[in-house]
């Protein structure tokens, strides 16, 4: 048996489920090793900030 689970923006999903003053925030979520913008919400996609790019 296999399963695909696409979980769009899952890990900036949380963080506004956590942190209520998050919601209707465009939130980025990092690696740890190099920066790079590993999950977006919808507002932070709405902005057109790129996924998987290194953020300084």
């Amino acid at each position: 048996m296999y399963a695909l689970v696409d979980c769009n923006s899952f890990y900036a999903s949380c963080e506004q489920i956590f942190r209520p003053d998050l919601r209707g925030q465009p939130v980025v979520v990092l690696s740890n090793n190099d920066g790079c913008i590993v999950a977006r919400s919808k507002e932070a996609k709405n902005l057109g900030i790129p996924d998987l790019q290194a953020f300084f």
